[in-house]
């Protein structure tokens, strides 16, 4: 007996190298490149992403917004039932780590066939004194059953961290859609306030192009212009009231846009366009591309499916090492109810452990490894792109802000000169000095310089919003 004890070690022993062995080494994940010391030359740490976003954004109307849509946004209340689902997947993993007891019973009868080794001892034998056993026995049972898998090798364990670390990770989903909400609310503001300060800049000319033809008209009647001045003026006319038009439906897509974002049905809103035209926030430092790491909620995020996707492959190899599990049962079973709670007689238990591992044909677990590999790798790259990805924005969006101050400058004394022209030609038209043409293009390339001057505004907050959602701000 004891060589046969003896045997069987070495063969489970040899069989556990053999299956340790053949485990596959981990790969690691292509390394990252260092982040820039610097954005554009400075070393500066001071950071707008450290700025709350109702303190970075002034505007009543737009804090109020911000403030509503981070109550009811719609995306958002999804995003924080990731985050339950996250927190319900660690508590599986950690009900991983202990035994499992549960309590159940049973009722059954049996019957055997006579000419069976069972059959024939129990018609030999009584089932109470003087009382064979019956052919077709009942049998009552209840207790407790329990099962455990202990963690030899820290599989469970690793799972848990997974589990874990994925919880930290919807966390820093729900910043970055916290983020991308407060700026795409301000982007659909400032797209509206554009809007709103186009369509008055629209009605104004009109206003003046009325004037001009009812000029016009006269000028005809006295023989001073041909119809074909009154036609020209009246053509001005009709193509700026079409521009009102298209105006008005621009503002209620973006109306829309941000009744949506608020996860509210459209409704009639009063809004103060003047503000559009405040200068922009003085606070615009961008800090050192290393503080992205900390404050990009979706780098953070990367980060954090990276390292779940180690723990993954660490989970994955373990599989081709033997578990060890233990099971065990107490409880009464009896053929009667009478004779069910006698004790000691219909107490039964069980205890049991068992060691096993996979060792021939291992090719579904080595597929898990390899998948849970090339996850890992996709992981390291992705979590580089995003570095990449966040830098590239935030260049982009420091070169926007300071082109877009030089064009709106520009444009601003463009839309002074030709003001100031379109006084001069109407002046000198009814002189007769300067004939219909002039005044027309003159009074056109106002308005275009005026809409586009109201564009550059809004490239110029679109710019500061971008560049607040770049480095990360909004959810702290």
């Amino acid at each position: 007996m004891n060589k046969y004890f003896s045997l069987l070690g070495t063969v489970l022993s040899v069989s556990f190298l053999l299956m340790g062995c053949s485990a596959p080494a981990i790969v690691q994940g292509p390394s990252g490149k260092p982040t820039p010391a610097t954005f554009n030359g400075s070393t500066d740490t001071v950071n707008l992403a450290q700025l709350k976003w109702n303190t970075f954004f002034t505007d009543p109307t737009l804090v109020l917004l911000i403030d509503t849509a981070l109550v009811n946004n719609l995306d958002l209340q999804a995003t924080l039932q990731d985050i339950e689902i996250a927190k319900n997947n660690i508590r599986f993993a950690q009900s991983k780590l202990m035994p499992t007891v549960s309590l159940g019973g049973g009722l059954g009868v049996e019957k055997v066939g006579r000419y069976t080794s069972q059959g024939a001892g129990d018609a030999s034998a009584d089932i109470t004194p003087g009382k064979g056993v019956p052919d077709i026995l009942p049998n009552q049972m209840f207790g407790f059953q329990s099962s455990w898998e202990i963690d030899i090798w820290g599989k469970l364990k690793t799972a848990k961290k997974a589990a874990l670390t994925r919880f930290l990770a919807s966390q820093e989903t729900k910043n970055w859609v916290v983020t991308n909400l407060i700026a795409e609310i301000a982007s659909n503001y400032y797209e509206l306030m554009a809007s709103l300060n186009q369509l008055e800049i629209i009605r104004q000319a009109i206003q003046l192009q009325q004037k001009e033809l009812e000029v016009v008209n006269i000028q005809r009647q006295a023989a001073m212009v041909t119809e074909l001045a009154v036609k020209q003026f009246e053509a001005q006319l009709l193509s700026a009231r079409a521009l009102e038009y298209n105006e008005l439906q621009q503002i209620l897509v973006y109306e829309n846009n941000l009744h949506l974002l608020l996860g509210k049905y459209p409704q009639k809103m009063k809004w103060e366009a003047s503000r559009f035209l405040q200068p922009l926030p003085s606070q615009l430092q961008a800090g050192i591309p290393s503080q992205l790491l900390t404050n990009r909620p979706d780098i953070r995020k990367a980060e954090l499916d990276l390292m779940a996707a180690r723990f993954d492959v660490q989970v994955a190899r373990a599989e081709f090492f033997p578990s060890l599990n233990l099971g065990a049962s107490l409880g009464y079973n009896a053929f009667s109810p009478k004779y069910l709670l006698h004790s000691p007689e219909s107490i039964f238990f069980s205890l049991a452990g068992e060691l096993a591992g996979p060792l021939i044909n291992k090719n579904a677990i080595l597929a898990e490894f390899n998948t849970a590999s090339a996850v890992q790798v996709q992981a390291a790259f992705n979590y580089q792109k995003t570095i990449l990805n966040g830098f590239i924005e935030v260049t982009n969006q420091l070169g926007a802000i300071q082109n877009m101050q030089q064009a709106y400058q520009l444009k601003a004394k463009e839309v002074e000169t030709l003001a100031a022209s379109i006084d001069i030609a109407s002046d000198l038209f009814k002189a007769s000095r300067a004939n219909y043409l002039e005044v027309l293009v003159t009074q056109r390339d106002a308005l275009e310089a005026r809409l586009e001057l109201v564009e550059a505004k809004k490239m110029q907050w679109n710019a500061v919003t971008n560049l607040f959602k770049s480095l990360g701000g909004g959810w702290k």
